[in-house]
């Protein structure tokens, strides 16, 4: 684990921006990760960098050369980190709009008729296009419900509701109101299993920042990335599709090829950005393992930032020091229970006797920045079979430190004492 490594975590801390300081308000602990994570300072400078270029791809000068290079070599990360050897890696306008290009040309370019299928877990990202495109296209839509208490769609659950018709299927990777990850290669699995056929797209939004991606273990047909939530920038989104998928009549340029996924010219430093992200893993992943394979590194770089995060998830749950846990103080709510196992980078909660808007502000005032979801269109499908209108959300990442969830849980003492 990171903390297990003297001076690991201050190395890991120095490369982000503004780790604990916000440049308005001044010191704060950054507990609103899954909003968006902390920028890396060499994504902050290759962005300026790439900014200030005037040249476009594709022409026969240096510069335009050196942009295309950028480009060849982000997408080689991409394929790296995703562990994508097969298919295509693209880049679109968010991860949201990517996760609607995956569900739109799965669903126009699969067998007809049928059936698609999907969780009600699923972030709106994945579940609006999944209900779009099924009523786009004539077929009926199958929704598999998640269990209220654990906060997660387990395998079973999905093969009560699969049929052989199911032409594409979605499933998320990770929720980010409950953080609860599900069993993407179980589930993946069972469906095959029963509809071999089906075109299934994976929502890595949330997951990709907290654990190792194996797309090529999984065997599915579509991922999705938002950098801004792994070190990265907002601006672009990160996109695979299998050569099963990119097989269908997909929607392109015509002429670009068959392989052609991106529609008009990219950013590329969008691509420069990516590489900043791979390039951090890898010198993470290089404290941990002294193999020479780049990937053997990221995936190294995984398994220490999910072992850290669990010790902050312990931390949080159960306590540290002479603080009590989340689960130990009165009239707080834990939404999934309070479990460790399965979370990845959430908790969230409900305090008797709060307003949460009143909570987020409370905390912030004493340089803690979280935040509130509601039983809205984004967060409804988890909250409002629980009875909630909203709820706290404490996001976090492996650069946060059991010193930052001590003065969390202080605060929060404080705040029950308020009532």
């Amino acid at each position: 684990m990171i903390t297990d490594k003297p001076g690991l975590i201050e190395a890991v801390r120095d490369r982000f921006a503004h780790v604990d300081a916000c440049p308005f308000e001044g010191p704060r602990v950054f507990f609103e990760n899954a909003g968006g994570a902390l920028r890396l300072k060499s994504v902050v400078e290759t962005s300026a960098l790439y900014a200030s270029y005037p040249d476009n791809q594709g022409r026969p000068n240096v510069a335009s050369q050196t942009l295309m290079r950028a480009i060849d070599q982000g997408k080689a990360d991409m394929r790296l980190f995703l562990n994508a050897p097969s298919g295509v890696v693209f880049v679109g306008e968010s991860g949201t709009e990517v996760l609607f290009r995956l569900v739109r040309n799965a669903a126009t370019g699969a067998k007809p008729g049928g059936v698609m299928l999907r969780s009600t877990l699923e972030h709106p990202a994945l579940g609006s296009s999944m209900t779009h495109w099924a009523k786009q296209t004539g077929r009926g839509l199958i929704e598999v419900a998640h269990d209220d208490a654990t906060g997660v769609v387990d395998v079973a659950a999905y093969k009560a509701a699969l049929t052989p018709d199911v032409r594409v299927a979605s499933i998320i990777h990770t929720s980010p109101v409950t953080g609860k990850a599900t069993d993407v290669k179980a589930i993946a699995a069972a469906i095959r299993a029963v509809a071999p056929e089906a075109l299934i797209i994976v929502d890595g939004i949330q997951h990709a920042c907290h654990g190792p991606v194996d797309v090529a273990g999984y065997d599915i047909d579509g991922y999705a990335l938002s950098p801004y939530k792994m070190f990265s920038r907002h601006g672009y989104g990160v996109g695979w599709a299998s050569d099963r998928l990119t097989a269908t009549d997909h929607e392109q340029i015509i002429g670009n090829g068959p392989q052609s996924w991106e529609l008009g010219t990219r950013d590329a430093g969008s691509y420069a950005t990516f590489s900043d992200v791979v390039a951090y893993f890898d010198w993470l992943g290089g404290q941990f393992s002294p193999s020479d394979d780049r990937r053997e590194r990221l995936e190294a770089a995984g398994a220490a930032i999910h072992a850290e995060e669990a010790k902050l998830e312990h931390w949080l749950i159960a306590g540290t020091g002479n603080l009590r846990g989340l689960a130990e103080m009165p009239g707080v709510h834990l939404i999934a229970g309070d479990g460790v196992a399965g979370r990845e980078g959430v908790v969230s909660l409900t305090l008797d006797g709060w307003d949460t808007r009143a909570l987020v502000e409370f905390l912030g005032a004493r340089g803690i920045r979280t935040h509130i979801r509601k039983a809205d269109n984004y967060s409804g499908n988890v909250l409002k079979p629980l009875g909630l209108p909203d709820c706290l959300r404490v996001s976090f990442c492996h650069y946060n430190t059991e010193g930052e969830v001590a003065k969390f849980l202080g605060a929060m003492e404080e705040a029950i004492a308020r009532g």
